[in-house]
């Protein structure tokens, strides 16, 4: 493994709420961000720091991405938790994360949705399946 590891979704929760210097990036696209919904840490006093892994619509991968986390105010000594969709785009954000020095760059399991299940939807696990906080533009 080339982060600090994997988090279920309560583990990240949890994590975030007692790291005053734990932050979590949304590194989804603006379309998933806007159309599916986001986690809410106001209750936490927290923002979400929303940084694109795959340059969307090109589907690329985001050549800034190291700089815009640096730009959100990342620094290399926070505990950096990063969701998506299903887990899976969030091992690579977490992986650049680590190779540019952050050494407490973790992946949220099954990310904001989960994965397709039997009947091709997601929902049934993640953030949002856990009742986490969230919220739609």
């Amino acid at each position: 493994m080339t982060y600090a590891g994997d988090l279920t979704p309560q583990e990240a929760w949890d994590a975030l709420e007692a790291n005053p210097d734990a932050v979590l990036v949304d590194c989804r696209t603006r379309a998933e961000w806007n159309f599916v919904g986001v986690p809410d840490l106001e209750v936490l006093g927290k923002r979400t720091v929303f940084v694109e892994w795959i340059d969307f619509p090109a589907g690329a991968p985001n050549q800034a991405f190291v700089a815009q986390l640096r730009d959100a105010g990342i620094r290399d000594s926070d505990e950096v938790i990063f969701i998506c969709r299903s887990g899976h785009r969030s091992i690579g954000a977490a992986e650049a994360a680590t190779a540019a020095g952050i050494a407490k760059a973790y992946n949220v399991l099954d990310g904001f949705e989960g994965a397709l299940d039997g009947y091709d939807h997601r929902g049934s696990a993640g953030w949002r399946a856990s009742n986490l906080p969230w919220r739609q533009s």
